[in-house]
C-alpha cells in the first residue's frame, strides 16, 4: 500500500532554513507527481509545491516562490522541499502527497519559524 513519511521538521529561527524529506513506498514512484501541502492552526490544508514525474516541472505558491525548492530523488523514492528565508506564518505541519487512484498523504512534520 502507499506509504508517505515525512521528517525533517522543527523549530527555526526567522531567516532560517530546513530541508523536508518524505519518504515514498508502495507504488512506483517516478510515474507520479508528488506535492507538498501545509495547514496552519485555523486554516485550510494548502498547496505548498509540486513536482511533476521527471522533475523538470515545477510549480509553487506565490506566498514560498524564491524561497522554497521541491525536488525529487527517483532512485531513492523521496521527494524534498528545501525551505529558505523562513518566516513565522510559514509555521504549520507540512505533508506530503500524490496522486495515485486517490489522494494519499503523509504523517505530516511540524515546522515551527519563531524566535
Amino acid at each position: 500500500q502507499v506509504q508517505l513519511v515525512e521528517s525533517g521538521g522543527g523549530l527555526v529561527q526567522p531567516g532560517g532554513s530546513l530541508r523536508l524529506s518524505c519518504a515514498a513506498s508502495g507504488f512506483t514512484f517516478s510515474s507520479y507527481a508528488m506535492s507538498w501541502y501545509r495547514q496552519a492552526p485555523g486554516k485550510e490544508r494548502e498547496l505548498v509545491a509540486t513536482i511533476f514525474r521527471a522533475g523538470a516541472f515545477t510549480n509553487y505558491a506565490d506566498s514560498v516562490k524564491g524561497r522554497f525548492t521541491i525536488s525529487r530523488d527517483n532512485a531513492k523514492n523521496t521527494v524534498y522541499l528545501q525551505m529558505n528565508s523562513l518566516k513565522p506564518e510559514d509555521t504549520a505541519v507540512y505533508y506530503c502527497s500524490t496522486t495515485k487512484d486517490r489522494l494519499y498523504w503523509g504523517q505530516g512534520t511540524q515546522v515551527t519559524v519563531s524566535s
